[in-house]
């Protein structure tokens, strides 16, 4: 008699807490009940002026009956050019979520520790998981900002990597260069995740020269509006690129996203432009959003803000939008039940968003 399926699943596997992800554009106007092309879709920090109009032709002439090359030589030619960082130094992945994945398959045995300071982004608890790893959550302060001898206090000989989200996802705020020093010099592996870098402008890159325990990620998907694709980056020692290198699977940035990351790189004055917009609209934004009664919005850094709602009526207020085609991010993290996030859209969703959200809070 065979057994049942989920007896040969890994134990730790079986009922995983599972990352929660968002729905498309046509699950979510069907739920309002209104065309998709109605909705305003604010919840996935995507960049609302997609990519560059150079993707549209390198996709249509990319040779996506070729494998792309295992060694990513011309993405990361391309990315060292335009980070003027050494291409020893980078790697690519589907996403820089396949990165954090990496990493932990990579530095992750049965019983070591995963450090996550908590709310952050979901995505490296649900890896860290997944890899079977311990997870020790470290509370950030009132203020959202890292609480330095706490995490210092929660490291010991079974901590492994630990995640510092910055600007943080969904608090927007940045960590300093003496606090990321500090860690670094605790020992384990700290990850240094720059997904909203050009927003933010400032980066803790420069100390992969100093520190082999120090990665830092940066993506395509916000900036240059390739979401869709998958491609991420990071840079670290040379050494451990090439243990990512024998780990990774050998074709794992697609020869499509390949050629969207050298098309977007070629045209990334006017990305960055577009940049600069999102930069301006998030600042007119977060000034009308503090002039609503009963609504504390975070300074943020990046392009989202997030917004806490008085007297727990987020939920409420996330649900009125909804109801009205607008969506933005809500959290079941018990620190966050009373906030939801939106992200930076054209100055028309921005509008109509505020105009909603006056009516609600």
């Amino acid at each position: 008699m065979t057994k049942p399926i989920h007896d040969l699943v890994r134990p730790h596997l079986v009922d995983i807490k599972t990352y929660d992800p968002i729905d498309p554009p046509d699950v979510l106007a069907k739920r309002a009940g209104v065309p998709e092309e109605k909705i305003v879709k604010l919840n996935g920090n995507e960049n609302p002026y997609g990519g560059s109009p150079k993707v549209a032709e390198a996709l249509a002439n990319a040779p996506i009956h070729v494998y792309p090359d295992p060694l990513q030589r011309n993405v990361r030619a391309a990315l060292a050019a335009h980070t003027g960082f050494d291409q020893s130094n980078i790697i690519a992945g589907a996403g820089s979520d396949e990165l954090i994945d990496l990493l932990l398959r990579l530095f992750i045995s049965p019983g070591d520790t995963v450090l996550d300071c908590d709310p952050t982004f979901g995505m490296y608890g649900f890896c860290a998981r997944v890899a079977g790893a311990d997870i020790k959550l470290v509370p950030r302060d009132d203020a959202f900002e890292i609480d330095m001898p706490a995490v210092k206090e929660a490291i010991d000989e079974h901590t492994k990597i630990m995640f510092v989200s910055s600007p943080n996802n969904p608090t927007g705020n940045l960590i300093s260069e003496a606090d990321v020093r500090e860690l670094l010099e605790t020992g384990p592996v700290v990850v240094v995740d720059e997904a909203y870098h050009e927003f933010a402008r400032e980066t803790m890159a420069g100390l992969v020269a100093e520190y082999e325990n120090l990665v830092v990620l940066r993506t395509l998907s916000k900036w240059a509006g390739l979401a869709g694709l998958r491609i991420g980056y990071g840079f670290m020692g040379a050494r451990l690129v090439d243990h990512v290198i024998d780990i990774k699977p050998p074709y794992n940035v697609s020869v499509a996203a390949e050629a969207a990351l050298l098309a977007s790189l070629a045209d990334s004055d006017v990305l960055l432009a577009q940049v600069d917009r999102l930069i301006d609209d998030q600042k007119r934004l977060f000034a009308e959003l503090e002039k609503l009664p009963g609504l504390k919005p975070w300074p943020s850094r990046a392009n989202f803000i997030l917004c806490q709602v008085e007297d727990g009526r987020a939920g409420k207020v996330y649900e009125g939008l909804a109801r009205r085609g607008i969506f933005v991010r809500k959290f079941g993290h018990e620190r966050l039940k009373d906030c939801f996030r939106v992200s930076i859209g054209t100055p028309e969703q921005n509008d109509a968003f505020l105009t909603a959200l006056a009516e609600l809070v």
